[in-house]
């Protein structure tokens, strides 16, 4: 395997002594699981395509320690890959019922109950009570029906069958008459309409055609016919098993040029990864004006103070020195930088140290709101662009374009992403100090255990591997409708929504956020809340030291600090409620 050249995408570059370098995002840990993902779930992969590869005009959101254009790169693979499966399984399907003479549309009837029952189910853990009891019915009616059928084929393989001249027509012909098709059927030989009484189908067919039997050829035939759609399924089980082994797998993921994704042909996704390439890590994000951290995560106890600059009065008559906010913020990046030197005990062995802090990133972030963009292309992402925006908005203050200071810790493997946001503003003889912390959860289970499923799989024996299969396989045909059916959708919609010339617009998804597990576990939780608050105290700390050496009062600033050995920095928040000591009660009332 060779190391292989990965795309330039636009990142912080700060580095200090002390500090590791960061994974590249187009090989990180969270990249390989959310690229699995597009594989173990279609609902997902459906979403990262329509948010990334139909609507063409909607700018990426930030992607913060994954590449999402190669998340993109392997969901069309995986969809392509799934499409070819299902049209292949419909077609074995439609083979069986015309081989068995149609005896195979009664075990029809149960597989698509099943489908349905995981149709109603849904996919959410837990699933409603509305959802499950109504699956859980129609999952056992199924099961039911189908275990009718088997024993029907297995008397009909050891000697059921009681005369030769039974043949599978009169047998038809009597369940017809026992169900209004008329005798008609069974006397000419030929077989019911299967357009006619979908519903009898599923249960009574069943039911028919156990007490009249197969002839052994008949049941023979049904039986190859279920062992070769379970062969497919299996087939495409260890063809999933082969990408995480390979591709897929921790090593494999490291050689970029080598990922069968990225060979990808289409026109069409190489020109919209080259704009989510330019967009995704750039230190500017445009948009949607009710979600401006779209891709952030979930806020996490964002707090804001507001003081006013006094001089102190041991200066006398002399006036303080003014402050900016650009000043500000140069006195704090450095003392939050020193989070990534390791503890003197321990620099001799800085090496070894694999604290998240000394990944530690550290830039400067300006939001503009996506209103008033020409196109997409004119988003700008360019240096000399996002410089004038940067300066502009660093000192204005303004409501819509605002400027941040962005710091951001990827834990976990970059499973778990800590930023938080930093805002100074002076005015009037008034000092704002906004933080919005914001966390995104580690990945879901699902997509955090695909190696593991693709190794289980790979590590049972031909029976294990058998079972799984046939385990699978009555749902097969239902999935593999709404397969294609997703895809004539999504390709419809992509061909006749004129995104191309739409107007363009901020992010309606983060395709990382849609891969978030709900909860973290207490180590990710004891971990996020130490990330933020040793980074607030550095904040606080570099404030402070800022308006002390300019000659203003901190007085007022230390009293909304609760001291962090005291419970932590409990600051005035948007409601305007102050809490200091402890054991206290804060009410917001009227």
């Amino acid at each position: 395997m060779t190391q292989a050249h990965v795309p330039q995408q636009a990142e912080s570059t700060d580095r200090q002594p002390g500090g590791l370098p960061p994974v590249h995002p187009a090989v990180s840990e969270a990249t390989r699981l959310m690229a699995a993902g597009t594989y173990l779930d279609e609902e997902y992969r459906d979403a990262v395509i329509d948010e990334l590869y139909v609507h063409e005009e909607r700018i990426v959101a930030p992607s913060l320690g994954f590449d999402a254009a190669r998340v993109l790169a392997h969901a069309l693979r995986a969809r392509n890959l799934e499409i070819a499966w299902s049209l292949g399984i419909l077609v074995l399907w439609v083979l069986s019922v015309v081989v068995t003479q149609y005896a195979f549309l009664v075990v029809l009837g149960p597989c698509l109950l099943l489908g349905v029952a995981r149709l109603v189910r849904g996919t959410a853990r837990p699933a409603p009570w509305y959802r499950t009891v109504p699956a859980f019915f129609l999952r056992w009616w199924a099961r039911s029906l189908l275990a009718v059928f088997a024993i029907a084929v297995v008397v009909s393989l050891f000697g059921g069958y009681s005369s030769s001249s039974h043949n599978y027509s009169s047998a038809y012909g009597s369940y017809g008459n026992g169900y209004g098709y008329g005798s008609s059927y069974g006397s000419s030989g030929s077989v019911p309409p299967f357009v006619t009484g979908p519903a009898r189908l599923v249960g009574g067919g069943a039911l028919g055609l156990a007490g009249q039997g197969f002839s052994p050829g008949l049941g023979w035939g049904i039986l190859a016919c279920f062992a070769v759609l379970a062969l497919c399924i299996a087939a495409q089980r260890a063809q999933f098993a082969r990408i995480m082994a390979g591709e897929l797998s921790p090593e494999g993921f490291q050689d970029f040029a080598a990922d069968p994704a990225q060979a990808n042909a289409n026109g069409r996704f190489q020109r919209l990864a080259a704009l989510i390439r330019a967009e995704q890590h750039a230190r500017l994000a445009v948009y949607r004006a009710y979600a401006p951290f779209r891709g952030a995560g979930d806020p996490f106890d964002p707090w804001s103070v507001s003081i006013q600059l006094r001089p102190r009065k041991s200066l006398g008559d002399r006036a303080p020195a003014r402050v900016s906010n650009a000043e500000i913020l140069r006195m704090v990046e450095p003392l939050i930088a020193q989070l990534r030197v390791p503890a003197p005990a321990v620099a001799a062995q800085a090496g070894a140290v694999r604290d998240r802090l000394r990944q530690l990133e550290m830039t400067e972030y300006v939001f503009l709101p996506v209103d008033g963009l020409p196109s997409r292309t004119h988003a700008p992402y360019r240096d000399g662009d996002f410089e004038q925006h940067r300066a502009a908005a660093l000192e204005e203050g303004g409501e819509a374009r605002r400027h941040f200071l962005r710091i951001r810790v990827g834990g976990w493997e970059e499973h778990l992403v800590t930023t938080v946001f930093v805002r100074v503003h002076t005015q009037g003889g008034m000092l704002v100090l906004e933080i919005a912390p914001h966390v995104l959860p580690p990945l879901r289970e699902d997509f955090f255990r695909a190696d593991r499923a693709a190794h289980d799989f790979r590590c049972r024996n031909p029976l294990g591997k058998a079972a799984w299969a046939l385990l699978h396989t009555p749902a097969s045909a239902l999935r593999s409708l709404v397969v294609l059916g997703r895809a004539i959708g999504s390709t419809w919609h992509r061909l006749t929504g004129g995104y191309g010339r739409a107007l363009p617009d901020g992010p309606a998804r983060s395709v990382r956020e849609l891969a978030a597990a709900p909860d973290t576990s207490l180590f990710q939780s004891m971990d996020y809340q130490r990330y933020v608050k040793s980074i607030e105290d550095r904040v606080t700390s570099g404030v402070r030291n800022v308006l002390y050496e300019a000659g203003y009062d901190t007085g007022q600033f230390e009293q909304k600090i609760v001291n962090v050995a005291q419970g932590g920095v409990m600051i005035e928040n948007a409601r305007g409620a102050i809490s200091v000591g402890d054991h206290n009660t804060v009410k917001n009332e009227g």
